[in-house]
């Protein structure tokens, strides 16, 4: 159970380069259960997320080799249709691997995922938009199980913009028997990501980047190579890192276009931000202004960037405002925030933040990924010394994180231990 220790204080500075983005990199994965053949991906983060689903795909037969920022994947021999409890359990994206298989294959049998502790996120988009397509499902001890001849291209009307749901419905339907439509469509990065891909495996996919896609289903696709988009996640983490400490950063490797909904809110905050094609550099304030935030579906502020917002509202001047949208219950940080002197009451889905609060280290324990990273964000900002415990939780979606942070000027280090 490793740790990270903080001592808070000092100002980021410099230059980082962000990593490729987690979530595009575990919706393409699975996609190559579509085609059979040799797969290159470049610009790969190391992170559990990714070995994980690695170990998943092994278990069907498939040769997957992970080396330094590239990962290599041979569907040649694929031979298991399942997607069994022991991978599944820890990662909630292990559902991709649906559509792909019952689309190519006929058939499917995958565990109920689990992964971060908050919230309850359904899966019955995902099984309600398979029936639709024409393959019959049922739930049998804790399995989803599929069955389809071919499935048939329907018009699939998402009731929530679901980017899981988006994601396993457009590789079901790329080799559907006739049309898809799918409306209110997650329009994410991560998910245009995947249409590209799709498309450059042989797909035919209209509406890339839109709510509303139309598929017309091939007979066959074949192997593509791709290069990850750049994590916008681990980019907002950083900016919010820099903004907190009143630090001076830039930023290379990102696309400011997938930023725009936190760098105005950054820019209200009174940070200066300037964009280029591929990079994105902040100078903080001398004082934070407070500056609410609602979550919403992409491009709006992004609920995976809530944490951390709420950590840098901590110390900014006046109250603040932070509402939740997306998922249910996803404010499993604030007592941990709480701990280091944050000022923060909760009422339903929303979080009122008492700026002004002057954080003072001390032990916090990390409750899930983006958790995580509101509270060494936080650290960093707190007076004295601050223990991050449990941060295999922030190894699921951030490559190395102390290190970038290290290289800009933190003090921050790693200790291996048992503490929980």
């Amino acid at each position: 159970m490793d740790k990270f220790v903080i001592h808070g204080g000092s100002r980021l500075h410099g230059r980082a380069t962000v990593g490729g983005s987690k979530n595009a990199a575990l919706a393409l994965m699975p996609a190559t259960l579509l085609a059979s053949g040799n797969y290159t991906f470049s610009n790969i983060p190391d992170l559990k997320d990714i070995k994980t689903m690695g170990r998943l795909l092994e278990s069907m037969g498939v040769d997957v080799a992970i080396g330094a920022r590239a990962l290599r994947i041979n569907t040649f021999r694929v031979n298991s249709f399942e997607a069994p409890y022991e991978h599944v359990k820890k990662m909630r994206a292990s559902i991709y691997v649906l559509g792909p298989l019952v689309a190519r294959y006929g058939y499917a049998k995958v565990s109920l995922p689990g992964g971060c502790a908050w919230g309850p996120r359904p899966v019955n988009l995902h099984i309600e938009g398979i029936r639709k397509l024409g393959a019959t499902v049922r739930i049998d001890r804790g399995y989803i199980i599929a069955k389809a001849r071919r499935l048939k291209g329907r018009k699939l009307n998402l009731a929530v913009s679901s980017v899981g749901a988006t994601g396993n419905l457009l590789m079901a339907a790329v080799l559907a028997r006739g049309t898809t439509v799918i409306t209110n469509a997650a329009r994410e990065p991560e998910i245009v990501a995947l249409e590209k891909f799709l498309t450059r495996m042989g797909a035919r996919i209209h509406g890339t980047g839109t709510a509303r896609l139309e598929i017309e289903g091939v007979d066959a696709l074949h192997p593509a190579d791709e290069t990850m988009i750049p994590d916008r996640i681990e980019a907002g983490t950083l900016l919010a890192a820099a903004a907190i400490t009143g630090g001076r950063i830039r930023l290379g490797g990102c696309r400011p276009s997938h930023l725009r909904s936190l760098l105005t809110h950054l820019k209200r905050a009174g940070c200066t931000v300037e964009t280029g094609g591929d990079w994105i550099s902040l100078k903080a304030p001398a004082t934070l202004r407070a500056v609410g935030a609602t979550t919403g579906i992409y491009p709006g502020f992004p609920t995976d960037m809530q944490a951390q917002w709420m950590a840098l509202m901590t110390v900014a001047r006046g109250p603040s405002r932070i509402t939740e949208t997306i998922y249910f219950d996803r404010f499993k940080h604030v007592p941990e925030l709480v701990r280091l002197g944050a000022d923060v009451t909760i009422e339903q889905e929303a979080a009122t933040v008492r700026g002004g609060a002057t954080l003072v280290g001390a032990k916090v324990m990390s409750t899930d990924l983006r958790a995580s990273a509101s509270l060494v964000i936080a650290g960093l900002a707190a007076a004295g010394r601050t223990e991050v415990l449990r941060v295999y939780h922030l190894d699921r979606g951030y490559d190395h994180l102390e290190k970038k942070l290290r290289l800009l000027g933190a003090r921050i280090r790693r200790v291996a231990g048992r503490e929980y």
